[in-house]
């Protein structure tokens, strides 16, 4: 089952606030110094949080509250608040997913689509590949008659270091099914952009 608290395994954390420990040292600091001396701990801790979709199972996080239903229309779930390491540098990227399936007999909780999300992005990931981890878990887990996926983020990797490109945005898409007909995919495009007045 998913993690609805903070729960941390201690051997893990000793482990890994031991190897903070050395690499706080190795990048020039002192990790005695009282500012830094349960750093190596919280780190742990913090990572030992953000990676938790690694405990996840979107499959069964979308059966949890899988319901039968005549409903036939597009389903959105746009803005979906998300964070992530970047699995090339471990540095964070975050942004928002619009999630959008046509159910074919079923339907899932609205709450389940946004921790979908949180499976796959609380892990070392790269953004094309998470867009598609969503995507293929709802085919599977509701087989509906499609699935749209649009991820709009932003990355530390290029804004912190490398390129250092302030302002730039990385969109992934993916679509399954009846997304694939243009008016339908156009349709989706049109309501995640527009503003709720």
């Amino acid at each position: 089952m998913y993690k609805k608290t903070e729960s941390y395994n201690e051997e893990v954390t000793a482990k890994l606030a031991e190897h903070y420990h050395s690499a706080i040292g190795l990048m020039g600091e002192d990790p005695e110094r009282e500012g830094l001396l349960k750093t190596p701990e919280r780190m742990a801790k913090a990572m030992q949080f953000i990676t938790q979709g690694y405990d996840m199972d979107a499959r069964e996080i979308l059966n949890s509250a899988k319901f039968t239903e005549s409903y036939s229309e597009m389903v959105i779930v746009k803005d979906i608040e998300l964070y992530s390491l970047c699995e090339h540098h471990m540095l964070p990227f975050f942004g928002k997913a619009h999630v959008a399936y046509i159910p074919n007999g079923y339907i899932t909780g609205l709450s389940k689509i946004a921790r979908v999300v949180d499976c796959f992005s609380k892990r070392l990931q790269v953004q094309e590949r998470m867009t598609h981890q969503i995507l293929d878990a709802i085919q599977e887990a509701l087989n509906p008659l499609g699935v749209a996926v649009v991820i709009e983020a932003k990355h530390l990797c290029m804004m912190m270091r490398g390129v250092q490109k302030q302002n730039s945005v990385t969109t992934t898409s993916a679509f399954s099914g009846q997304f694939q007909a243009s008016e339908t995919r156009s349709e989706f495009m049109n309501l995640i952009s527009a503003k709720l007045h």
